[in-house]
C-alpha cells in the first residue's frame, strides 16, 4: 500500500476539529441562528468577506506553522496548493447556488426559511464531504492509477457542461422526489420552519425536509467533480479537507448575497467548464507534464476574473 504523504499528524487534525467546530458555532449563531428570517444582503456580505478573510488567515497560519516545522518549501507548495484548492472549491460552490435557487424556487420556500435548511445543509455537507475524503484518499494511496480516471472524468464533465443548456428540469417531478412520497409522509404544506409534524396521530415529513433533502443530494452531486477537481491540485488529505471545509462554511452568508445576482453571472458556467477540463488535463499529462501549483491558481484565478468581467460588461437579454 502507497501511503500518501501529508504535512498534518494527529494533533493538528485534532485542532483543526475544534476549529471547525467553533466555526459552525460562530455562523451558527452570529449569523442569525435558527430563527426564521432572511438576513440583510448588508450582514450577509460582511460575513461572506468574514469567511473568505478567516480562509486567507488560517492559510498565512499554516504557512507559518509549516516554514518553522518542515522548512520553507512545504511550506510554500502546501499554502499555494491550499489557496488553489479553496479557489476552486470556493467557484464550483457558487455554481451550486444556481441549484440551490432552483430548489428554493420551486417549493416556494420563503427566504426567511431558507437560512435554517441551510444551516442543517452546511453540517450534512461537512460530514459528507468528509466521508468522500477520507474514500478518495484512501483509492488514490491504494490505486494511483485512478486519478487517471479523474482526468478524464473532469475532462469529459466540462466538456459536457460547456454544451449543455440549463439541464435541470422540473426538480419538483424529479425520481428522488417522487421516491420520498412514495415512501414518505408529507403534509400538503409548509407547518413553518418544522422538519416533522405529527397529524392525526401520524408523523409527517414536511416540504422542508424534502427541501433539505434535495440540498444534501445536490451536495452530493456537485462533490463528485469537487473532489476530483482538488486531487488534481494536490493528494495531501488535510490540505483537501481544510479547504473544502472553509468553501463550505462560507456558502450560506454568501447565497444570501448573490441570491438575487445569480441570473447576471451567465458567464461563470463556461468559465467552470473550463476550469475543469484544464484540471482533467493536467491530471491526464501529469506522467509527461507537470503544470506547477503557481500556473494551476494563475490560470483558474483568470477564468473566473474573466468570466465575472464578461457577464458584467456583456450580460444576456
Amino acid at each position: 500500500m502507497h501511503q500518501i504523504p501529508s504535512i498534518a499528524h494527529s494533533t493538528l487534525w485534532i485542532s483543526f476539529s475544534f476549529l471547525v467546530i467553533a466555526m459552525f458555532v460562530v455562523d451558527l449563531f452570529c449569523f442569525g441562528g435558527n430563527k426564521a428570517h432572511a438576513p440583510s444582503i448588508k450582514k450577509a456580505l460582511a460575513f461572506s468577506l468574514f469567511w473568505i478573510l478567516l480562509a486567507l488567515l488560517f492559510n498565512l497560519g499554516l504557512w507559518i506553522y509549516l516554514n518553522q516545522i518542515q522548512g520553507s518549501a512545504v511550506a510554500d507548495i502546501s499554502a499555494l496548493n491550499f489557496l488553489t484548492g479553496y479557489l476552486v472549491e470556493k467557484s464550483l460552490s457558487i455554481d451550486n447556488l444556481f441549484i440551490f435557487l432552483m430548489i428554493f424556487t420551486s417549493f416556494k420556500i420563503p427566504a426567511n426559511l431558507q437560512k435554517r435548511v441551510f444551516t442543517y445543509g452546511i453540517l450534512g455537507a461537512i460530514i459528507l464531504r468528509g466521508i468522500m475524503i477520507a474514500l478518495g484518499a484512501t483509492l488514490v494511496s491504494e490505486f494511483a492509477w485512478i486519478l487517471y480516471i479523474f482526468g478524464a472524468f473532469l475532462f469529459l464533465t466540462g466538456i459536457k457542461m460547456a454544451f449543455s443548456k440549463t439541464a435541470h428540469h422540473e426538480i419538483k417531478e424529479g425520481l428522488f422526489i417522487r421516491l420520498c412520497k412514495k415512501y414518505m409522509r408529507i403534509t400538503d404544506g409548509l407547518r413553518g420552519q418544522l422538519f416533522f409534524i405529527i397529524e392525526r396521530g401520524l408523523l409527517y415529513a414536511t416540504p422542508l425536509f424534502l427541501v433539505l433533502l434535495l440540498i444534501e443530494f445536490s451536495d452530493l452531486a456537485f462533490a463528485t467533480d469537487s473532489i476530483p477537481a482538488i486531487f488534481a491540485i494536490t493528494q495531501d488529505p488535510f490540505i483537501i479537507f481544510s479547504s473544502n471545509i472553509f468553501a463550505i462554511l462560507g456558502l450560506r452568508a454568501l447565497y444570501f448575497v448573490l441570491a438575487g445576482m445569480l441570473s447576471r453571472f451567465a458567464y461563470l458556467h463556461y468559465g467552470l467548464a473550463l476550469i475543469l477540463t484544464l484540471i482533467g488535463v493536467k491530471l491526464l499529462i501529469a506522467p509527461f507534464y507537470h503544470i506547477s501549483s503557481v500556473v494551476t491558481l494563475l490560470s483558474v484565478f483568470v477564468i473566473l476574473l474573466g468570466s465575472v468581467m464578461l457577464s458584467l460588461f456583456f450580460p444576456k437579454k
